[in-house]
């Protein structure tokens, strides 16, 4: 997918958080394209369940936090590939912290074979359907959400406040090199900045569709993100930018 492609996406998905409806004809004429393009990136909104269409446009979904469910059937192949690729940063011994993202479901279950690593997590899906040996898993506990089969609110703050030395493995919902990796709810962007904060380290995860894609609020600076792993070579923008960073990029056949 181009970058162009990437841009225009996220426009769309920015004109939506601001008009909560749009017309193919308005958004062809703003962009400079034809209506034919609108409707194609329109409809791989739709299936990506971003966008909801309707005639003559499209509107935002009443919900958007979606199942775990819905998110694991996006871009699986990519999210295997991530989550083997962020395994090898994990020695015999590590402490680390994952997200409840399906990309890092991948990475867990990629960890076979690794002696006494302890894996700290919100996700009660990683923890109770992950079984493997060598891992010890530790379940933060907060406010429920069944949805994502995750814990958030105060009482997960709480925990994660008195941890340190574990290296953050993070995924993200979209981001920008002014504004950084991003979620798309709340909740998770408050536990994700605390959780980042208190790391030795934090490894981003992130497909490419993530890559120029817009979401409301920042979970990280990008001068606090070590490594960015995802599934191909990013464009010549992000992979100068990387480097402008310090940031390690990771991907297959690429460089660490």
């Amino acid at each position: 997918m181009s970058h162009a492609t990437l841009q225009r996406r996220g426009q769309i998905l920015t004109e939506l958080r601001d008009r909560k409806h749009v017309t193919v004809r308005g958004l062809a004429d703003r962009m400079a394209v034809s209506e034919a393009t609108v409707r194609r990136d329109l409809k791989t909104l739709a299936d990506q369940h971003d966008v909801l269409l309707v005639h003559g446009g499209a509107t935002l979904p009443q919900h958007r936090d979606y199942s775990f469910r819905a998110k694991a059937d996006r871009n699986p192949e990519a999210k295997r590939t991530i989550g083997q690729l962020a395994a090898e940063l994990v020695p015999d011994g590590d402490q680390v912290f994952v997200d409840s993202g399906t990309t890092c479901f991948q990475l867990v279950a990629a960890l076979q074979g690794r002696d006494n690593v302890s894996v700290l997590t919100t996700s009660l899906r990683i923890a109770t359907e992950l079984t493997v040996p060598g891992l010890n898993m530790i379940l933060l506990g907060g406010q429920y959400r069944a949805v994502r089969r995750d814990t958030v609110g105060p009482v997960a703050i709480h925990a994660i406040e008195h941890l340190r030395g574990y290296v953050a493995f993070i995924g993200t919902d979209g981001m920008s090199t002014d504004f950084g990796p991003a979620a798309s709810d709340i909740d998770s962007a408050h536990l994700y900045q605390l959780i980042v904060e208190n790391a030795r380290e934090t490894v981003l995860l992130a497909d490419q569709s993530k890559f120029s894609a817009p979401s409301l609020f920042r979970i990280a600076r990008w001068e606090q993100v070590s490594k960015v792993v995802t599934e191909s070579e990013p464009d010549q923008v992000w992979k100068q930018f990387f480097e402008a960073q310090d940031i390690g990029l990771i991907y297959p056949s690429g460089e660490k």
